[in-house]
């Protein structure tokens, strides 16, 4: 498709700007309505009641809200107030401050900080904007809130040709937050630096630390086995990648991407940015820190992948610490699967050495030997790093080169299970010591294998897809029966949230019963209102929702619509203070492949000249939050309680602020030593 022309000329005026963006795309009165403020009412528990699917071309091109959520006191009054959806800009909205003008937020800058500019339509050069704004942080330093956002990419010029190894970005955005309502607005934006470690490819989702720092991720690593070969796309990418962000082809080296970036702000806002080598390099949909400080777990996205943990060695310190890989041990298949996870240990690294190994030039059949076909001493593995199957032995000595520069192959080599398919969010309940992952769709490699190398997950294909509930354990061994330095291992797995697949598409062309989640994404937990909030990555549903789930009872409602064609990202609980709690949630992509939809319900020709005239198809993404959430402490008093105080700003009380100074993380190792609960 032919993306919208936006000439560098183009005024701020004709962007939609972020003040008109919420009027448009929000609910209408939500500064008199939608900010909720219960007072020194203690609130006992919270529900979620759910809103119908959309039904008309208004409602399908619009991101909106019609759900309520109901409040109980512990009083045993309740009140039932509606939530709403404020937008803060869009991706194409002209808010960050770059070296004397305004670019949009989307836009990527190259190594010397200049926005990355489209020559594909002669005399009408403009800049490239990424239509995939993704994950969140809401970050509080000092007395100031920022807010970290993720640019995945941009998969067309203005030409409408397809683009590949453009560069993605972050923006550091900083926020005003209103005292009385809690209402956001924007401030300023800056793109974020990544000069340091070679640029940013690929963000996908993304997490917040408990002490205020982003995690990004960099999704669909490039196979450096296939770039030596100079024919392959990922050769061509990779130095595509380099010429954009370094002026540089030859800069070009797949070892450089498939990281986690983790992005710290300092109290006078800037960013500054590290990439976790020691952490392993797979397809970076997230990292998830546990609630110790120390474990963490990672989605992998793609097909053929593999479940990672790694434990630091030093809480909130993830530079130097232990790899491994799940082995999956299945133990049913009924409502989604279930099994019980052992542990293979990859190696121990700091991000030092492994940077080392990259920067000495080191290639794929440096560290690997391979063949075209069995032979003795070599292992045959089946990895989404290849569509066929690869017959490899480690070269000697190049084991710690083959553990963090290509973890996936390494852990197949040993035994690990790389046949999880489109594996995304992690989010993690800290109270029931549970963790809890996507699936977005389980087929394929998760199925039944006929004539496999490997063939570890045999489960029912369900293409709407599973979230999982994963047991959090004390006392683990790992595969060689070693004990594992976290008290949070990941231990079974079971099916928790299904999606209903349809025999035939129905009047509005969704393939999965759109009153049930299809094809889960992005995941967060909040622990004090018992609920998992669940964004879908769906072409199985026409229009793609964000839900909620009580884990206590199993309630699934659906709180949020976002336009045709769009996916729903950025999903991020954050921190509850006196007068505020968000739910961040974004869109990307709006309008992609109506064409494709058997919709009878409405009009597709006007529902596509709708979303055209709307936002564009396909031309920008939108980042906002879900606001009317009741915020103050829910559930019981000794609840662990991250939320802001009046006057006190950084997301912890007094007695956090002391422990955190000293580096002795009270609270946190006090849940990660409950025996008693494991």
């Amino acid at each position: 498709m032919i993306k919208k022309r936006m000439t560098l000329g183009l005024s701020l005026a004709l962007l939609a700007s972020s003040s008109f963006t919420v009027s448009a795309h929000s609910n209408d009165d939500h500064k008199e309505r939608h900010y909720f403020n219960p007072g020194n009412q203690a609130i006992a528990k919270v529900e979620f009641n759910s809103m119908d699917a959309p039904t008309t071309i208004d409602q399908m091109i619009k991101t909106y809200t019609k759900a309520t959520v109901k409040v109980t006191y512990k009083d045993g009054s309740t009140e039932e107030l509606p939530l709403s959806y404020d937008q803060l800009f869009l991706s194409k909205d002209k808010v960050v401050s770059n070296k004397g003008e305004k670019i949009p937020a989307g836009t990527p800058i190259d190594v010397n900080g200049d926005p990355i500019i489209d020559y594909s339509v002669p005399d009408e050069p403009s800049y490239y904007i990424s239509d995939a704004p993704d994950a969140n942080s809401l970050l509080t330093i000092g007395n100031q809130e920022y807010m970290i956002s993720h640019y995945e990419y941009d998969s067309k010029n203005n030409a409408g040709e397809s683009v590949s190894g453009l560069p993605a970005s972050m923006t550091l955005t900083q926020l005003n937050r209103d005292k009385k309502t809690g209402e956001l607005t924007v401030q300023d934006a800056n793109k974020i630096d990544f000069s340091s470690v070679h640029g940013l490819w690929n963000p996908c989702n993304g997490s917040t630390t408990d002490w205020d720092t982003h995690l990004g991720s960099e999704e669909y690593e490039p196979d450096a086995r296939a770039f030596e070969n100079k024919d392959s796309s990922a050769y061509k990418n990779v130095r595509s990648f380099a010429d954009f962000y370094f002026g540089d082809a030859s800069k070009a080296n797949p070892y450089y991407y498939g990281w986690i970036p983790e992005i710290s702000v300092n109290h006078k806002g800037s960013a500054s940015v590290v990439k976790h080598y020691s952490t392993g390099r797979f397809s970076h949909e997230i990292m998830k820190v546990l609630p110790d400080h120390k474990t963490a777990l990672f989605g992998d996205d793609g097909s053929n992948t593999m479940m990672f943990m790694y434990v630091a060695d030093k809480a909130e310190d993830f530079s130097k610490g232990t790899l491994y890989a799940a082995k999956f041990n299945q133990t049913g298949s009924q409502n989604g699967g279930s099994a019980d996870l052992d542990w293979i240990k990859l190696g121990h690294a700091n991000d030092q050495e492994i940077e080392k190994i990259i920067n000495s030039g080191v290639q794929f059949s440096d560290i690997f030997a391979a063949s075209d076909q069995p032979k003795e001493g070599y292992t045959a593995i089946k990895t989404n790093s290849s569509s066929e199957v690869e017959y490899l032995k480690v070269k000697p000595g190049m084991e710690k080169a083959a553990a963090f520069l290509e973890s996936r192959r390494y852990g197949a080599i040993l035994g690990a299970t790389s046949e999880f398919n489109k594996m995304e969010g992690i989010a993690v309940n800290e109270k029931e010591h549970k963790a809890y992952v996507a699936i977005s769709y389980q087929e394929g490699s998760m199925e039944k294998q006929q004539g496999s190398v490997q063939d570890d997950i045999q489960l029912p294909k369900k293409e709407s897809g599973v979230t999982y509930e994963i047991d959090l354990k004390n006392n683990q061994n790992d595969s060689l029966h070693h004990s594992i330095s976290s008290k949070l291992v990941a231990a079974d797995m079971h099916g928790l949230v299904l999606g209903e697949d349809l025999k035939s598409p129905d009047a509005y062309g969704n393939t999965a019963n759109p009153d049930k989640v299809a094809n889960p994404d992005n995941l967060t937990f909040s622990d004090d209102m018992n609920t998992l909030f669940i964004g879908e990555d769906s072409d199985m549903h026409t229009n793609n929702f964000v839900w909620s789930y009580n884990v206590e009872t199993k309630k699934l409602s659906r709180i949020l619509s976002v336009p045709v064609g769009a996916e729903a990202t950025g999903l991020n609980a954050a921190k509850a203070g006196r007068n505020s709690r968000y739910l961040l949630s974004n869109y990307q992509h709006p309008g992609a492949d109506i064409s494709e939809k058997n919709i009878t319900a409405v009009d597709k020709s006007e529902l596509k000249e709708a979303i055209q005239n709307s936002l564009g198809i396909e031309e920008t993404g939108g980042v906002g939050y879900i606001s009317g959430l009741p915020f103050g402490r829910i559930g019981s008093e000794d609840h662990h309680y991250h939320g802001h105080e009046e006057g006190d700003f950084d997301g912890r009380d007094k007695h956090d602020q002391e422990n955190h100074s000293r580096g002795n993380h009270a609270d946190h190792e006090h849940w990660g030593h409950d025996d008693k609960k494991d």
